[in-house]
């Protein structure tokens, strides 16, 4: 390829109810390293009707490829300059100073089946395999399918500047899970976009699917959820069960409204079982996976210092949302003290 050019891979949100990753490329003649504003076909995506069919592209932060070819993270605007009402980054955006002034912390846990046929790798044409036991962190090809697609994609983000802080076989064969992790909840949030967008890459070139579907095999296997463990430096520095106390509390009387913005079908893997609590109950407990809120050893340990995991995020969240929420529930708390 002409040296001179450059590929601007666009990337935005569709208008789903459960949001889904688009992109288009943009070739550039002598990049000045900007990034202009584009636009696409909004009726092809759920985010405007055909007769008025123009949505626009404001880039918002730019990952690299390889050497001429960047992606290039967008929020969607109306053609008039209002925000669209699908552009769900940009109300974590407007409270991102907030974020940054009490150094909140994020890191999501993304779980999610490699599938072929429609089926996760290492299930059968009929029936089932072997029942959970040994796929869990499992090593050999009865235990564990997709390691290869898995340690690409982990290198692939480590080297854009993703920082996953680790990956392992989950509980099912054919289930996977990584870790992205930032000390800015909007990176953070970023990060996990487009760490998906490099997964759904990956895997085209490897002719298989990954599946985000919280519930995607039914029965007496675990669901797929983006368990997300936050903190911010008054939690990390000062603690004291009284505090954290207060912020349980504060999630109890906001339970219904993060479940609602969680992920669809989370009902599916909000059973009860399966180290999950019931959707339509709220718990926290210390080292306790079936809870709501898990309360890590260590925070326990160290004097109520550290950090919470919420395990109700479904697979398929949308981690603008989830940030949010949580970044809002502890805030309520904070002024109230």
């Amino acid at each position: 390829m002409n040296e001179d050019h450059v590929l601007l891979e666009y990337i935005w949100l569709d208008g789903y109810s459960t949001p889904n990753l688009r992109s288009k490329i943009k070739v550039v003649k002598n990049w000045n390293g900007a990034c202009p504003n584009w636009n696409f076909d909004g009726s092809s995506t759920q985010q405007a009707p055909g007769e008025d069919s123009e949505c626009i592209l404001i880039p918002a932060r730019n990952y690299k490829w390889n050497y001429n070819h960047y992606l290039v993270l967008c929020e969607v605007y109306n053609v008039d300059g209002s925000l669209h009402d699908t552009n769900s980054r940009a109300a974590l955006r407007e409270i991102h100073e907030n974020t940054l002034k009490d150094e909140f912390w994020f890191g999501f846990e993304q779980e999610y089946f490699i599938t072929k046929d429609n089926r996760p790798l290492g299930f059968p044409a009929q029936g089932y395999p072997e029942p959970q036991g040994l796929y869990y962190c499992g090593v050999g090809g009865n235990q564990v399918q997709g390691r290869q697609l898995v340690e690409r994609h982990l290198n692939r983000c480590l080297d854009m500047g993703i920082y996953l802080t680790g990956v392992n076989a989950e509980v099912a064969v054919g289930q996977w899970e990584y870790q992205c992790f930032s000390d800015d909840a909007l990176k953070a949030a970023d990060d996990l976009w487009i760490s998906r967008y490099v997964l759904y890459r990956l895997a085209e070139e490897e002719g298989v699917d990954i599946d985000l579907h919280p519930k995607p095999v039914t029965g007496d296997w675990n669901g797929s959820g983006c368990h997300t463990n936050f903190s911010n430096k008054r939690m990390r520095n000062v603690g004291g069960e009284e505090y954290f106390s207060k912020i349980f509390a504060q999630f109890d009387e906001t339970h219904q409204k993060h479940i609602v913005n969680y992920g669809e079908n989370n009902h599916h893997r909000l059973t009860g079982e399966h180290e999950t609590q019931h959707i339509n109950t709220f718990s926290w407990g210390v080292a306790d996976r079936g809870a709501s809120l898990r309360v890590p050893n260590t925070t326990y340990e160290n004097d109520w210092k550290g950090y919470i995991e919420d395990r109700r995020p479904a697979a398929n969240c949308d981690p603008y949302v989830v940030a949010r929420l949580i970044v809002e529930s502890v805030e309520c708390d904070s002024q109230t003290n």
